[in-house]
């Protein structure tokens, strides 16, 4: 009895969002996101992905509990220790658990990431909506701004800011956030031209929206999920930016575990004791490998012109 009490609140749940007629907003809003998310289920390169990022959250939420330490307690008497079952990826060059600091590195490549993404989305957003809305002068001089960030290299910028700057994890991330903002511009600034002469927008001003409502209310939330999307596809190359930064020391300074820098430390070992900067190495084209397959998935569900879209 349970079982068919379950099945039939199942099914119709399903009903409810597979109906052809929503009866409100609310309503139309959970079959936009059901739908989606059936084209996203049926791409198992995607799950894959969603799946590596899940794993990743996951680790760093009990980074305490998997590594049973905090990465930074040294063991000279084990040094350079090969994988076993007592150190699962071997030791470092001080005796640190190689698995207990990518374990605790897993939190700072999150934290990363999240510091990154408040900071990148809001001014991208902000200075290309604002640029495709007003367009003339103002369109002109933050175009050319962005052309100046775009024209960089993006770990080369984040190097000359971070050397303002001084070394150190939050000065990295705002290097990175720096150097990152300029596609997202671009990209807002080239949704918007396509936007301000719609309909509704057309509409929105005739009944006196302002400016200012217009940006924010109209044409920044239909930016913000091909925004999510690149953001996504840039995963990567903020991970690989905030470990280069780590590598040459201008990151997270040490005893803190970031992948970067244990490669750094362990470059010296690679032929001998392999482990030391490969293991981390590995750690870093996994995760980058998962936000790529996320970001494609997010891709072809949440861009109406491809064909998972649909």
């Amino acid at each position: 009895m349970m079982s068919e009490t379950a099945l039939d609140q199942k099914s119709g749940s399903s009903s409810w969002l597979l109906a052809d007629s929503p009866k409100n907003a609310f309503q139309a809003k959970c079959q936009r996101a059901y739908i989606g998310w059936l084209a996203f289920r049926s791409n198992p390169i995607a799950m894959l992905g969603l799946a590596i990022v899940l794993f990743l959250c996951l680790v760093a939420l009990f980074a305490p509990l998997i590594a049973g330490g905090d990465g930074t307690t040294q063991d000279l008497a084990n040094r350079l220790a090969p994988p076993s079952a007592e150190h699962w990826f071997g030791t470092d060059e001080l005796g640190r658990d190689i698995f207990a600091r990518i374990v605790w590195g897993s939190r700072v490549t999150l934290y990363i990431i999240f510091l990154v993404s408040i900071i990148v989305m809001p001014i991208g957003l902000i200075i290309g909506t604002t640029a495709g809305l007003l367009g003339g002068v103002v369109d002109a001089t933050l175009m050319r701004i962005t052309d100046i960030f775009l024209a960089f290299p993006r770990l080369i910028l984040a190097l000359a800011f971070v050397a303002v700057l001084g070394p150190g994890l939050e000065n990295a991330v705002l290097a990175i956030a720096l150097t990152t903002w300029s596609p997202y511009a671009r990209l807002a600034r080239a949704e918007t031209l396509t936007l301000r002469n719609s309909e509704y927008i057309m509409a929105a001003q005739i009944m006196g929206a302002s400016r200012i409502r217009v940006l924010f209310a109209h044409i920044m939330p239909m930016c913000l999920s091909s925004t999510i999307v690149r953001l996504t596809l840039d995963m990567a190359g903020i991970i690989l930016t905030a470990a280069g930064l780590g590598f040459l020391g201008l990151g997270a300074q040490p005893p803190l575990a970031e992948w970067g820098a244990m490669i750094a430390s362990g470059r010296d070992y690679l032929l001998d004791q392999w482990w030391v900067p490969t293991i981390p190495g590995i750690a870093i084209l996994v995760v980058s490998l998962g936000f790529n397959l996320l970001g494609d998935g997010l891709r072809d569900v949440l861009d109406p012109r491809s064909s998972g879209g649909h």
